[in-house]
């Protein structure tokens, strides 16, 4: 019962959140924008959430149904949000990002992790594990009870799975990284070279699915008699944080010994830190950077690999 917690510890929960909120600007306008808090909320779950209805999100967010309502009619005026009618009851509609809604969340995201890694910068380096280890302390102990567990399948590909998988490339890496359709090209040269010279013996895709949706996936593909090479490998938003990455890169380091492989080589870029940081945790080093002008933007590609 909240009578029987002490009150020194309560003032202390206290005296801690006064000193945060103030800290990360909750106080004021979010990011010194003309945003709330709650307004940005809103927007980053329904840009990293399959279509959510509004009872979704005051029941996830625990909102006030009405402040909810004037927070997505103000959206919908700026023609960043479409509401269309659910597959399963046309009563129910359904929220989604427009393409301005997401142009307008990109900076507001990228502006809260500049601000965060700000933060960090004040904390010295030696001291930055400490301080990350209590805060994922406080997320487990105050975290509610784990929901029903997700269902997560790895499957081969099947018709209309590599048109999803050259799409959700060219959406995701435009949207996140600003790559422009040059990209989505060689999305689609690999996948359809992949399927024109399909070995099974030493080569493999995988379609990740959570919940009976595809969420993710990975191609292993054969550079030489030794030599794998892991390619494609990319994550929907709303599918992050489940271990889907290394699971999937877990599937191509199996299949890689199982074929005979010697080497597992790839190909990324360096601001992908967290496609780098599965890698790294898989065994994965790095060999090779180099500048590189590609996908309209300027980039540090990098060759990474891994031996079996």
């Amino acid at each position: 019962m909240a009578s029987q917690v002490p009150v020194s510890q309560v003032k202390a929960v206290r005296a801690f959140n006064r000193f945060y909120t103030q800290r990360i600007g909750v106080l004021k306008r979010y990011l010194d924008t003309d945003f709330t808090l709650t307004e940005v909320r809103v927007l980053y779950e329904l840009a990293h959430r399959p279509p959510l209805a509004a009872r979704d999100l005051v029941r996830e967010l625990e909102l006030d149904a009405g402040y909810l309502s004037r927070i997505l009619r103000r959206f919908e005026n700026q023609g960043w949000i479409t509401r269309e009618p659910a597959a399963h009851d046309a009563r129910q509609h359904l929220l989604r990002l427009t393409e301005p809604g997401y142009a307008t969340f990109a900076p507001l995201q990228q502006k809260s992790r500049d601000e965060a890694a700000a933060m960090l910068a004040t904390v010295p380096s030696a001291a930055r594990p400490r301080l990350i280890s209590a805060l994922q302390t406080v997320h487990r102990l105050l975290q509610p009870p784990a929901q029903a567990q997700r269902k997560i399948v790895l499957r081969d590909p099947v018709p209309g799975d590599l048109g999803w998988v050259v799409q959700t490339h060219g959406e995701l890496y435009a949207r996140e990284y600003g790559f422009d359709w040059t990209f989505e090209a060689l999305v689609a040269d690999v996948t359809a070279k992949f399927v024109q010279n399909f070995d099974a013996a030493c080569e493999k895709a995988w379609i990740a699915e959570v919940d009976g949706e595809r969420a993710g996936c990975v191609f292993l593909v054969r550079k030489s008699a030794t030599v794998a090479q892991l390619r494609l490998l990319v994550l929907r938003p709303e599918a992050r944080g489940l271990g889907l990455g290394g699971r999937l890169t877990d599937a191509c380091i199996e299949f890689a010994r199982s074929a005979g492989y010697r080497k597992i080589v790839l190909w990324t870029q360096s601001n992908l830190t967290a496609a780098r940081a599965i890698y790294r945790s898989r065994g994965f080093a790095l060999k090779e950077s180099a500048p590189n002008a590609a996908f309209g933007q300027q980039l540090v590609s990098e060759t990474w690999e891994r031996k079996l």
